[in-house]
């Protein structure tokens, strides 16, 4: 038997002050329109919280439909997924909006932010990246393969392969990847968004960027750069790539301990 959705809201908040719209919200809205079967009920969640998301509608009634997907079997992946593919469309601002209410939706551990990595045991290891992963809103993924150009152990997670590939990239804390460039042609380099944790983006000769959760960076191609986290938190940002003509990656030398160590230690004073 389908599942039949019944709403009262209407009545029970407005029912003294706009009786027609509570008939409306209730009967027509809820009553006839959200049992109409031509769509499926996880569908029309997802529909809705884009409607929502498109107008910058981000108050209870998106929690409520947030809610209303994650109990019709919308995955924290999937609505990860969704909101991220929204953006492009409906505006970055509006992302990080949906993603508070929805990390109020779906939880979060922040508790495992407070510890940090004790022993270098795989399993120890495994336990940590797990309870971090339940702090951020993307998946944090597997052991990345590009590894042999980190210092440290380092995770990717595929998060978009349509029109914008787009991944997310974690660091345990003290790992960064090597020197690099972004090579073009014309237009090219990379963008990245933090979700997670906190850590450093620098490009040579300057000064580096300490990124927290909303910190953005465009690479500009021809630019060599490096990043990574500090030494006591975990990283994770989202690497998009900007489409550019004759693109390629030339990775180069390691960060050596000193400049990684300086670079930590004017963040700690």
């Amino acid at each position: 038997m389908e599942e039949k959705i019944v709403q009262t809201a209407g009545r029970q908040q407005l029912g003294e002050i706009a009786p027609e719209f509570a008939h409306f919200n209730d009967d027509v809205l809820f009553g006839e329109n959200w049992n109409n079967h031509d769509i499926d009920l996880k569908t029309r969640t997802v529909i809705t919280v884009v409607a929502l998301m498109a107008q910058g509608i981000t108050d209870s009634s998106l929690k409520y439909h947030l809610e209303n997907a994650k109990n019709h079997g919308v995955t924290r992946k999937e609505m990860a997924a969704i909101v991220t593919h929204v953006a492009f469309y409906a505006g970055w601002p509006k992302a990080w909006a949906v993603f508070n209410l929805a990390k109020e939706v779906y939880g979060e551990d922040v508790e495992s932010l407070a510890k940090e990595v004790n022993g270098e045991t795989e399993e120890n290891l495994v336990q940590t990246k797990e309870s971090y992963e339940k702090s951020i809103f993307f998946p944090v993924g597997e052991p990345n393969p590009y590894g042999k150009f980190f210092d440290g152990q380092s995770f990717l997670a595929q998060v978009s392969d349509k029109q914008v590939p787009m991944f997310n990239v974690t660091f345990e804390p003290g790992c960064r990847n090597h020197w690099h460039i972004h090579h073009a042609k014309s237009a090219g380099g990379q963008m990245l968004v933090c979700v997670g944790g906190k850590g450093f983006y620098q490009e040579w000769g300057k000064e580096p960027v300490l990124m927290r959760p909303g910190t953005v960076v465009n690479i500009p191609a021809e630019v060599k750069h490096w990043h990574g986290a500090v030494d006591n938190s975990w990283f994770s940002h989202l690497a998009i790539e900007v489409e550019g003509e004759d693109t390629s990656n030339e990775w180069l030398e390691a960060v050596s301990e000193e400049d990684y160590r300086k670079v930590n230690e004017a963040y700690n004073k």
